[in-house]
């Protein structure tokens, strides 16, 4: 019954087929070799790399319920399809303990927002599609696959609804609290929660703004996308260097990092798994817990409301989720908005 993984992940947006090219032109990702047939009025495509699966769908359809999800928050992930040993005794249990069932015979239930939980079974292994099993006017992709899972999900929900949101995810989805903090970046704040499945393969990065401070990003995203919802989906990688420059190559943007962040990098982790000269090269930040070091990287928002981003991250021992690097990014993230706002 409990919750296994994510078995794929459904993305809203306004054309499901520019969207994918960009992500198999940047990031490496493929065509599913098999598409399932999909209603009339919808485009579909169903992209893999690693154990990522990524659905994204569009409509031109006004009343149809994708359309009217991009109309209501912008393009945005949709659906979390939850993969389960027994997905009808997840939805039950989910039932049992307060959840909205949107759909019972789609085992679907409201979850944050208008981000929904799909439970579904968990899918046998199948082969990584192959650039044959591309449609041939599919771009070319990246050299390799540079991405190997998804390795958390981030999202803000509105302040006070924190501890309900935690609780929803432990009483309902079988999840347990496994960090949390509260972090000030000047004269903003905002508490964080991270949760976890007993599998440790769904992870769930949970943030509420502190509304006794300083609006800021975090109320930002609320405003913009109009409620909850998913911030940024975190991708894991083998190597994270090869990564970054990979996609920086092909059009892809990072956030910047101040050249004092790394000034003080030997004095607050000693050595670095990856020097220290390539992580100032490459803006990527570095942290470490007993288990080992992580490094991440945030690229630049490309999306119209600049409420939904992407993270790459490597773990080479790291168990947790950048704590220290986490006013790094509020501050680089600040540094896009105050640029946008000004070229505006």
């Amino acid at each position: 019954m409990s919750i296994q993984t994510i078995t794929h992940v459904e993305y809203h947006c306004a054309d499901a087929a520019q969207r994918a090219t960009e992500l198999q032109t940047c990031f490496g990702f493929r065509r599913d070799a098999e598409q399932p047939v999909w209603r009339p009025g919808v485009q579909a495509v169903h992209l893999r790399q690693g154990s990522i699966r990524l659905r994204l769908l569009s409509s031109g359809i006004t009343d149809h319920p994708v359309a009217r999800y991009v109309e209501r928050h912008g393009e945005g992930v949709a659906v979390l399809a939850l993969g389960c040993t027994d997905p009808r005794a997840a939805l039950e249990r989910a039932e049992r303990h307060g959840a909205e069932v949107l759909d019972r015979e789609g085992a679907l239930i409201a979850g944050f927002g208008d981000t929904a939980l799909r439970f579904v079974a968990l899918p046998d292994d199948a082969p990584t599609a192959t650039p044959a099993d591309a449609p041939a006017d599919a771009p070319e992709a990246v050299g390799g696959e540079l991405l190997d899972a998804l390795d958390h999900v981030a999202i803000c929900v509105p302040a006070g609804e924190l501890a309900r949101a935690v609780l929803f995810c432990e009483a309902a989805l079988g999840m347990h609290r496994i960090f949390g903090e509260y972090i000030a970046v000047g004269e903003q704040g905002m508490d964080s929660s991270v949760v976890q499945s007993p599998s440790g393969d769904v992870t769930f990065t949970l943030i509420e703004p502190d509304t006794g401070r300083r609006a800021g990003q975090i109320d930002t995203f609320l405003a913009d996308h109009d409620g909850a919802g998913v911030q940024h989906l975190a991708f894991r990688t083998g190597d994270i260097a090869t990564a970054v420059r990979t996609a920086s190559a092909h059009g892809v943007e990072f956030l910047t990092t101040p050249g004092t962040y790394y000034d003080a990098l030997a004095e607050r982790l000693g050595g670095t798994a990856i020097p220290v000269g390539t992580l100032r090269e490459l803006n990527v930040l570095v942290d470490q817990d007993h288990g080992g070091q992580l490094f991440q990287i945030f690229a630049r928002s490309t999306h119209p409301r600049r409420t939904f981003f992407l993270e790459v991250i490597e773990r080479q021992g790291a168990g947790t989720f950048g704590t220290a690097n986490i006013k790094a990014l509020y501050e680089a993230v600040e540094r896009q908005r105050a640029t946008a706002s000004t070229s505006a």
